[in-house]
């Protein structure tokens, strides 16, 4: 089965800008980032500090940026953070904290909910201990991607803040799809983000910006940041052309995630009718369907893929499982096809 249009289900990366975000670019006032002399990136920083109910924030060119930025500005060499074992910065961040910031990451299990117990990050915590690494911070992803894209409550965060700094230690929360989170439990994003020291959010997934992610946080934090985003590569000059899509992103493309998860759920309700498909509806939560074959599949996940992606449908994932994201640039039609196809070349 061959569709005339591509269906790519692959990421909510592949969100391309509206024509909104189009015109804004064309006409943004800009300036200097470096010298903070942008007037569009110095409003974009502005309005998500507002947002994530912090007291500023920095544009960086990516979620990667903004996480290792962040870290680095908290944590110093041979120091450690606490992270789940199926965090984003444990799994896919290249070991950048480690790397460039000699950072010793410790992994805790996560919670099929995503959660780290609070039991856990205790008995994670190093003792006074000159032979040990000093634990500086603990680290939390909302939505969680590899937890089925679940979403972390206030409730859950505040307590997990109130864990941390009782104990004299930093929270950070990477929330590259916090927005998905605040439109799934319907709160603010800044009861999600503000209980935390920093958090980091993605313009270029869900909100369909075209490159950008902002870390958020104290004065003193962002300052700290900004020097190491120059360290990094990060610094940017006349940002404010990308800094006027993010805008339009914050303002126009955050209360229609709801359709993506909309979308996300007939998908996999459509594809628990599919036999040969494994897969549980009430795992599905925000933009994210995770399924695989049913144990004694003849066809492994990796030609399967392949299959998909021969007859036009793009998806992703792991030995184990793939992953489809429901984003912008797909609708429920697109989650029609994409069920057919899949029907189709399931194995029977």
């Amino acid at each position: 089965m061959k569709t005339n249009k591509i269906l790519d289900f692959r990421s909510d990366t592949v969100t391309l800008p509206t024509d909104e975000m189009r015109a804004a670019m064309a006409v943004a006032p800009v300036g200097d980032d470096v010298y903070k002399e942008d007037p569009t990136v110095n409003r974009l920083q502005q309005i998500s500090a507002e947002i994530t109910g912090m007291d500023a924030a920095l544009l960086v060119p990516s979620g990667t940026m903004g996480n290792l930025a962040s870290l680095l500005a908290h944590c110093q060499r041979g120091q450690e953070i606490i992270v789940g074992r199926k965090a984003h910065i444990f799994l896919y961040e290249a070991a950048g904290a480690a790397a460039l910031g000699g950072i010793n990451i410790q992994t805790i299990p996560n919670q099929p909910d995503g959660t780290l117990k609070l039991e856990d990050i205790q008995a994670a915590i190093r003792p006074k201990d000159e032979h040990q690494p000093i634990t500086r911070l603990v680290a939390l992803e909302n939505t969680h991607n590899r937890c089925n894209g679940i979403s972390l409550s206030p409730e859950y965060t505040r307590q997990v803040a109130d864990f941390v700094h009782a104990r004299n230690l930093i929270l950070h929360i990477d929330g590259a799809r916090i927005f998905n989170a605040a439109i799934d439990l319907n709160v603010s994003v800044a009861q999600l983000a503000s209980p935390a020291d920093s958090v980091t959010f993605c313009l270029s997934k869900g909100l369909s910006a075209p490159v950008g992610s902002v870390i958020c946080g104290s004065e003193e934090f962002i300052y700290k940041a900004h020097r190491i985003r120059k360290q990094l590569g990060g610094g940017m000059r006349q940002a404010g052309i990308l800094a006027a899509a993010g805008i339009v992103a914050l303002e126009n493309m955050v209360e229609r995630l709801e359709e993506d998860h909309r979308n996300a759920r007939l998908l996999a309700l459509g594809l628990a009718e599919i036999p040969s498909i494994a897969i549980n509806p009430a795992e599905q939560h925000t933009n994210m369907v995770y399924f695989s074959l049913i144990e004694g599949s003849p066809v492994s996940l990796k030609v399967f893929r392949e299959q998909l992606a021969s007859a036009g449908l793009l998806v992703s994932g792991g030995p184990d499982r793939i992953r489809m994201v429901t984003h912008a640039w797909v609708d429920q039609s697109h989650v029609e096809q994409a069920i057919k196809i899949i029907t189709t070349l399931a194995p029977h």
